[in-house]
């Protein structure tokens, strides 16, 4: 039976774990964008700050209002 540091050591769950951590990356940059609209910033300049394409910046931005 697999202990806990075992199973970290595994493949899936390293891959698992990295997918994880880009997940929640992205979605704290799409939770950052209406807050960047409202301070003025245009959509491109938002993109470019979080490195995010201008259509995933005006996904987020039509998705919060």
């Amino acid at each position: 039976m697999f202990g806990l540091s075992e199973l970290k050591q595994t493949r899936f769950y390293q891959q698992a774990f990295a997918e994880g951590e880009q997940e929640c990356k992205q979605e704290g940059k799409l939770l950052a964008v209406q807050p960047m609209l409202a301070a003025g910033l245009i959509v491109e300049q938002i993109a470019h700050a979080l490195s995010l394409t201008v259509e995933d910046v005006r996904k987020a931005a039509q998705q919060s209002e």
